[in-house]
């Protein structure tokens, strides 16, 4: 039935530029879409807005029944860091309670480390094959708060690296966020922030959805500077609801300009889930990321590494039974270069989906092999193949 997706779920990778010779130094950028990684406890959110907006505990997850013994406040308006200074509030998930031991799911503590122990492996492998190490940075996506991050990193496989978290919860309807790891041998961050994306519907009324996580800082001594992304779904229809995604890609050009215009050394990395393909409005149109290193210009200085894959029918996910490519990593025109030289370049991109991440049989047969089957936990690992970027210099 759903045999559509077998050829476009191979591995296939892309030479940005014609490189000839063996790799020097290198480096992996990679990220994942953790598909709900949700502790075990019924949570909500506690905004304490006497903190600085930098600080964790200016908005941080907490356990629903420790809610009685906080300082908190009634408050019915606009969920906004701005707003919310000098108050102290609660705001309550939606479905806070699915993935928890008493819901339909029967979420529990071994479900949990399984979860932890599956998505630890598959960022320990993302570009492995080229560096022989796990990721010196790493995007994820869907992550209910900073704790899960923690237990994540804790993780055998990667415990070792020494990874640093840079989280910040998100006013999303569902309590999800975005968040970066990097190995603290490899990356120092200089600054970070959360830009809210504000959304609202038909009515006039605010939509709350995953911010954009903007990391400025030095990787191996060269600065760059990433973007985590997790755009507004196609919930009610692509077309309904691709104007939420054009204000997406807006607000991600609009932090990129801003960085590349104040110092155009900085290297620039926008990556996640964006819930359209290359060739989507949103993409090429607002955030104008280019096709081709051909393409790049002072007008157009970014460019989807991701297009030439699409192309040639390669996928991250299947939405609605169709093959798409949400997954994207876009970079800045000062990542593209002929020759290896003693700055960092582009060698490869990938999706990756090695054989233990697709689905073997079933009307699911060819994608991705993910966690859930309703309230069925399959054991799996993501319900979107995860990407990642190699980059070389000379050593």
């Amino acid at each position: 039935m759903r045999n559509f997706l077998s050829f476009s779920f191979i591995i296939l990778s892309i030479m940005v530029s014609a490189q000839h010779g063996k790799l020097r130094k290198v480096a992996a950028i990679g990220f994942l879409n953790v598909e709900n990684l949700f502790d075990t406890i019924a949570s909500a959110d506690y905004i304490d807005g006497t903190k600085d907006k930098k600080n964790p505990a200016f908005h941080r997850s907490i356990p629903i029944d420790s809610i009685q013994f906080l300082d908190a406040e009634k408050y019915s308006g606009e969920w906004n860091d701005d707003l919310l200074k000098g108050k102290k509030v609660v705001k309550y998930q939606g479905g806070s309670e699915e993935f928890t031991p008493n819901s339909s799911k029967n979420y529990n503590t071994k479900i949990y480390n399984t979860k932890l122990a599956n998505e630890a492996k598959v960022i320990s492998e993302l570009g492995s094959k080229y560096t022989k190490v796990p990721p010196a940075v790493v995007g994820l996506i869907e992550v209910e708060n900073r704790q899960v991050i923690e237990d994540l990193i804790k993780q055998p496989v990667l415990a070792k690296y020494d990874y640093g978290i840079i989280h910040y919860n998100s006013y999303d309807y569902r309590g999800i966020d975005v968040a970066l790891i990097y190995q603290k041998a490899r990356f120092t961050p200089s600054n970070s922030s959360k830009k809210e994306l504000k959304i609202y519907n038909q009515n006039g009324k605010r939509e709350y959805t995953r911010d954009i996580l903007v990391v400025t800082g030095f990787l191996d001594n060269e600065k760059v500077a990433f973007f985590m992304n997790h755009w507004p779904s196609r919930r009610g229809g692509e077309a309904i609801s691709l104007p939420k995604r054009n204000a997406a890609a807006a607000l991600l050009k609009q932090q990129m300009d801003s960085i590349r215009i104040a110092d155009p050394s900085t290297k620039l990395f926008a990556m996640g889930d964006f819930n359209d393909d290359p060739v989507s409005s949103s993409l090429k149109n607002y955030l104008k990321a280019v096709a081709s290193p051909k393409d790049l210009s002072e007008m157009n200085p970014y460019l989807n590494l991701m297009y030439p894959l699409y192309k040639k029918g390669i996928a991250s996910l299947a939405y609605q039974d169709a093959p798409n490519l949400f997954d994207q990593i876009i970079v800045s025109q000062n990542l593209i270069s002929k020759q290896v030289t003693n700055e960092y370049s582009i060698y490869k991109a990938e999706v990756y989906a090695p054989s233990y991440l697709i689905n073997k049989e079933g009307n699911y047969r060819g994608y991705p092999f993910r966690s859930w089957n309703g309230d069925q936990f399959t054991g799996g690992y993501s319900d979107h193949f995860p990407a990642f970027v190699i980059l070389q210099k000379e050593p």
